[in-house]
């Protein structure tokens, strides 16, 4: 019997929909990863294939003013996506950074913001022309997913003292 190839690997073992957060079959069910049922045709998965978890790699948010573009247009929401290494390195060649430290997160959030309302081409250049209290948002959210691994925090009512939790990022609760 002839089977059939694995799905592409990246160098550290994942696959690339795994790599940009597409859910994979099977994902998140500890009942099933430690046995092998052998219902295949149900998972999607090759025979004798593990079971992986996904995880998120994109974050959408809501930033407390918005960018105001060219014709006066505001755009709020936006997505960003988890930092790599190489987010963080190459900046640090940016003869601008270099010149002034402050300047990398300007960089660096250039490089990971993927859109702003409906504006896919973000860059430094863009983020500069943020307004502080949304820079200080981004810099909170990139800290907050890419060193903590989420993006909601415990916070309690000031008149009534009740804790719950909100996330940061601007979705709503209960959504991914």
């Amino acid at each position: 019997m002839r089977r059939t190839a694995p799905a592409a690997m990246s160098p550290v073992g994942m696959s690339t929909a795994e790599m940009s957060g597409v859910a994979v079959p099977g994902a998140g069910d500890p009942g099933r990863a430690a046995a092998d049922t052998g219902d295949h045709a149900q998972d999607g998965r090759p025979y004798g294939g593990p079971r992986r978890e996904t995880m998120r790699t994109e974050f959408a948010f809501e930033l407390p003013r918005g960018y105001v573009d060219e014709y006066g247009t505001v755009h709020r929401d936006g997505v960003m996506r988890l930092a790599t290494a190489r987010d963080e390195l190459v900046p640090l060649r940016d003869d601008r950074v270099r010149e002034n430290r402050a300047y990398l997160t300007v960089v660096l959030l250039g490089r990971v913001v993927t859109r702003i309302g409906t504006i896919t081409d973000v860059h430094p250049g863009l983020i500069e022309n943020f307004f502080a209290s949304d820079l200080a948002f981004l810099q909170d959210l990139y800290r907050r997913v890419n060193s903590e691994g989420q993006s909601r925090a415990a916070v309690a009512c000031p008149e009534c003292r009740h804790e719950f939790t909100v996330d940061l990022s601007g979705s709503r609760l209960g959504e991914p």
